[in-house]
């Protein structure tokens, strides 16, 4: 079955975001990757089949304007929490990828006991005590896209052996706001695990087997600080799991979403 995506602009404390929605059934809100996302994702529509799936623009990411006022992610994130209460969403079930991963996280710390599920892909915020975290400043934005790919196939089937020139520009805009957000340090914030350790969400971390932009110690960690967590990985995925593994990664978070 086809699903019928619709394209929105809300105002929430005076900013604009854009708002792809589809499906029907209880809510999840996905908050994409530091490199924006495609409208259309095999992804999506796996989950939009069984739920109300929102998938919002980040701010300066994608076709939501830059807040000049946005100074780290804990703005963006008390943003979207007032983006839950503005469209009703307060039952909607956080599915952060990357970069959104943190976003989601920082979300459940403001309500540690009113974030119902959470689920994190690969998820960006907790330092990593073995490895770093991919530093994007020191390779092309090409290159990091791909170094996200488990499977350099994943590349072209995603966004064409020469990417558009319209899909360079945006890249180059999320980079820049992602260094105005994350840039010291640099994609993680020191308090976050003991803050987690507050947050009563059932909570889902997710990993990539081949993750190469995000160590998988950092999964470790957030597992280990979420009361109610459980870390799962999935095969022959890198970092952009939702590109490569649609169907596992759904499947994972469906039945997740579907426990008691």
């Amino acid at each position: 079955m086809a699903i019928e995506w619709t394209s929105s602009v809300v105002s929430v404390a005076g900013t604009e975001l854009h708002i792809r929605r589809g499906g029907k059934g209880a809510p999840i809100v996905v908050l994409h990757r530091d490199i924006g996302s495609p409208d259309s994702l095999a992804f999506y529509d796996a989950l939009a089949a069984h739920h109300d799936v929102i998938v919002p623009n980040h701010p300066g990411y994608g076709s939501s304007p830059r807040a000049d006022w946005l100074a780290n992610v804990r703005d963006v994130a008390a943003l979207y929490r007032a983006m839950l209460g503005d469209l009703g969403l307060g039952s909607a079930t956080l599915v952060g990828l990357g970069f959104g991963g943190w976003i989601a996280a920082e979300m459940a710390c403001f309500a540690p006991h009113d974030t119902p599920r959470l689920v994190l892909a690969g998820a960006m915020g907790i330092k990593p005590p073995v490895g770093d975290i991919c530093d994007q400043a020191l390779i092309g934005y090409i290159e990091y896209v791909k170094e996200g790919c488990h499977d350099p196939a994943t590349f072209g089937r995603i966004y064409g052996e020469r990417p558009t020139s319209e899909q360079l520009v945006l890249w180059d805009l999320c980079r820049e706001m992602s260094f105005r957000l994350a840039w010291k340090p640099y994609m993680f914030n020191l308090s976050l695990p003991q803050l987690l350790r507050g947050v009563q969400s059932k909570a889902l971390i997710v990993w990539g087997d081949d993750d190469r932009i995000v160590p998988p110690s950092a999964g470790a960690v957030y597992a280990e600080s979420l009361p109610n967590a459980k870390l799962v990985t999935i095969a022959d995925a890198g970092h952009l799991i939702e590109m490569e593994q649609p169907d596992a990664f759904a499947q994972a978070v469906l039945s997740f979403i579907a426990s008691k």
